[in-house]
């Protein structure tokens, strides 16, 4: 890292001191974290982003320390950004899949971590299928949890980095119409988001399928719609979730082509939404179902930043999280 550049990275926080870490040990999602929180990881971001546009992106801010990431389910994007973030802050870092580890010789989730800590990492990254894994490992361990996706529940860094893009490009989320379209029920991303947009002051819109919408869901602060048209009408920001084609099997869906000609997202019904409008989808997109490709690959559309952002977001958890390993671990040894 060149001396101005790690002058930039010093100067753009020498007004946080101390208070520039995450007050937790663990990132298991954002229901539980508060505005602050929030808030710091977006700005922390805005650095990382500018680090990652230069030639030279290696920086020593996380030398000495070793991230494991444990996927137990498939993932391109997740893993691929933890695992470059890590990199580009000079940590060492190691992946395991449950198929190649002593998961599939029966070991425990809680005793591959235990014997994760063990080995000396400093942060374990963590997917799972069940919902509420990350919480009980991180109950057991002294190492830093991040959760990168558990069943159902939340996918917080897809929340932080989505939020994260619908700052850099509108300078607030406060006061802005989110809408999210889709399998709101199966997803976690719709929950992380509902929970932090909430949080950040936006007005957040939701429509999908009835059998693929949560009982309760106007209890979360989102507003449940009658459609995909009014959900979108003056949205300042539109976001598409990926439809698991495994929800039709299970007869929660006519069929595909209905959803699509219903709850697809296109050029027609994107029209509603406001002439700025951001366009948004965690990934990977099945065309020509939640959202056609036309827009995907449009004007409005942000998808290929989000990839982008999600290295800033998950390099300034990871930068973050170990800083405040320091005050946490003279707690737990002193």
């Amino acid at each position: 890292m060149s001396n101005s550049l790690l002058l930039f990275f010093v100067n753009t926080h020498k007004e946080s001191g101390e208070n520039m870490a995450l007050k937790r040990k663990d990132v298991l999602g954002l229901r539980t974290m508060n505005q602050q929180e929030i808030v710091e990881i977006l700005n922390t971001a805005e650095t990382m982003k500018y680090i990652l546009q230069q030639n030279n992106k290696r920086t020593p801010h996380l030398q000495g320390k070793s991230i494991v990431n444990l996927f137990y389910e498939n993932s391109t994007r997740t893993r691929l950004s933890f695992e470059l973030a890590s990199k580009y802050m000079s940590a060492s870092s190691a992946n395991i899949s449950a198929s190649s580890s002593s998961v599939s010789k029966g070991e425990s989730l809680i005793d591959t971590c235990k014997t994760i800590e063990r080995m000396g990492a400093d942060v374990i990254v963590i997917r799972h299928p069940m919902s509420g894994a990350a919480h009980i490992v991180a109950k057991h361990v002294n190492v830093s949890i991040i959760n990168a996706g558990d069943g159902m529940n939340e996918h917080p860094t897809q929340g932080l980095l989505d939020m994260f893009t619908i700052r850099e490009n509108k300078g607030t989320i406060k006061g802005l119409k989110v809408a999210i379209i889709g399998d709101i029920y199966h997803s976690r991303v719709a929950r992380s988001n509902i929970w932090g947009l909430s949080k950040m002051g936006a007005e957040v819109a939701v429509a999908g399928p009835s059998t693929l919408l949560p009982i309760e869901l106007d209890k979360t602060g989102a507003k449940v719609c009658n459609s995909v048209e009014e959900a979108v009408d003056q949205a300042d920001v539109v976001m598409v979730l990926r439809l698991q084609k495994e929800r039709q099997q299970k007869g929660l869906l006519p069929s595909l082509r209905e959803y699509s000609q219903i709850y697809g997202l296109n050029k027609e019904r994107l029209k509603l939404a406001k002439e700025n409008v951001l366009l948004m989808h965690p990934g990977p997109i099945n065309r020509g179902i939640e959202i056609t490709s036309d827009i995907a690959d449009g004007i409005h559309s942000h998808i290929q930043e989000q990839v982008t952002n999600g290295v800033a977001i998950r390099m300034a958890l990871l930068y973050l999280i170990t800083r405040q390993r320091r005050k946490y671990d003279a707690t737990v040894y002193q």
